[in-house]
């Protein structure tokens, strides 16, 4: 008969490796990816910030520039991702890549959380009033049932 050990707490090797944020330049997706931020940092996981960049179609841009519009606001998330962490970076270190995908909010998302093999998801809750009745990215997620999802006001 073989001896067994005690089972021994080892702190730092459960819960999320991979954490996926949405943003998309809203102060709540802000806020989402601070306190995603938070839980990678304490985890010692990757922070997968990821903003969805839509996909609209050409008769409804009625001759708007969209695309050169998406690639700017990732450029600015990106350039205020950077600046946030290296004003932090004395304090805490936060292993993060930024990535983006195109498509609806919650197909960009949970095709990001499919490919980066997501531990985790977090989004802002939703400022529009509009998803109230046809329901919102955060809620969508949280009914697919695939991830532990954190919806930050």
């Amino acid at each position: 008969m073989t001896r067994q050990e005690p089972h021994q707490f080892e702190r730092g090797t459960d819960g999320p490796k991979v954490i996926v944020a949405g943003v998309d330049g809203s102060d709540s997706s802000l806020r989402a990816a601070a306190y995603a931020a938070g839980l990678a940092r304490r985890q010692n996981a990757l922070l997968a910030l990821v903003y969805v960049q839509p996909v609209i179609p050409a008769g409804a841009a009625l001759g708007a520039p969209i695309a050169g519009t998406t690639d700017e606001i990732a450029r600015g998330l990106v350039a205020e991702i950077r600046e946030s962490t290296e004003r932090v970076r004395e304090i805490w270190q936060v292993r993060w890549e930024f990535h983006t995908f195109r498509g609806d909010a919650y197909a960009g998302l949970v095709s990001a959380a499919d490919e980066l093999k997501a531990d985790a998801v977090v989004v802002g809750a939703s400022e529009s009033a509009g998803h109230r009745f046809v329901g919102s990215v955060a809620v969508r997620l949280v009914k697919a049932g695939r991830w532990p999802v954190t919806v930050v006001p």
